[in-house]
């Protein structure tokens, strides 16, 4: 990959690295970066690709990434911008020799030292729109680290919008109570948010062995599909949907037989993101 091709760079500080999970479980990390950038500015929903340099296998010079930003823009100064981004630690298994391989820029990132500097592209335009108007409703469905852009539009429309009118919901599965990431006990930042009247968290955990965190997702929205199905029939509601690739089957397996057949929920959702009130942002 070249320069070219990463397109233009700017350097990040490591300013801090704090694990979010105890050690009992993957590793996922809070990184909060700093640039010195005057022209580097970002909004909520928005990601960066983060450069590792090589060598790397088959001759690349580089590695990069992208990562979701994780804050909003109160952390913005004059002089600097910061943000923070959420890592999970990852490693893949080859399917040829079955031999156990680190993720590049993942374990990266986990072992870069506070005071680092660090390459950093973008930020790359977001999927996700904020509606401009306060009275709208805000469905949030995610897995993962994929709640990564939820958090910072909760902390945009209650910290910098000054409150939300429109109702605020967040689905968000998770195979156990630590990989809750933002909302456990360990980093629970949004629980400051509980007390809006018009913002809802309906974190879903697996309750049986082997049982993912898409699983765990669907059973939430199935206990509360009434809910999630009245607020996408409002024509204020905006629909943002983050993780996994397999969580579009989750979404609809349980929004089908809402709407009575798939033929049905697949005419809403295409009408949905035709004015423009349905954005995903899924990976596999």
């Amino acid at each position: 990959m070249s320069e070219t091709e990463l397109g233009p760079a700017v350097v990040a500080e490591v300013v801090e690295s704090r694990r979010i999970t105890p050690e009992s479980t993957d590793e996922v990390r809070q990184i909060v970066l700093r640039v010195n950038e005057p022209s580097f500015r970002y909004y909520e929903g928005q990601s960066v690709g983060v450069v590792v340099p090589g060598p790397h296998a088959f001759g690349n010079k580089y590695h990069m990434r992208r990562y979701s930003i994780a804050s909003d823009r109160s952390s913005s100064r004059e002089e600097s911008v910061e943000f923070s981004i959420l890592v999970r630690r990852c490693f893949y298994i080859d399917p040829v020799n079955g031999e156990r391989y680190p993720g590049i820029a993942s374990n990266f990132l986990c072992d870069a030292r506070v005071g680092q500097m660090l390459s950093v592209t973008g930020p790359y335009k977001s999927p996700f729109t904020v509606p401009s108007d306060n009275r709208a409703n805000l469905l949030m469905i995610g897995v993962g680290t994929g709640i990564a852009p939820f958090r910072a539009f909760i902390q945009h429309i209650y910290r910098q919008r000054g409150g939300w009118k429109g109702q605020v919901r967040l689905f968000y599965g998770a195979r156990n109570g630590v990989d809750m990431l933002y909302m456990n006990d360990h980093n629970s930042d949004l629980k400051e948010y509980f007390d809006e009247e018009t913002f809802l968290a309906y974190n879903a955990l697996a309750n049986r062995p082997l049982m993912s965190d898409t699983e765990a997702l669907q059973q939430s929205l199935d206990l509360h599909v009434e809910e999630a199905w009245s607020l996408i029939r409002q024509p204020d509601t905006y629909v943002c949907v983050a993780g996994l690739a397999k969580v579009q089957q989750a979404l609809d397996r349980v929004f089908g037989a809402a709407a009575g057949s798939s033929e049905n929920w697949e005419a809403i959702k295409a009408e949905l993101v035709r004015q423009g009130r349905w954005s995903q942002l899924l990976y596999s």
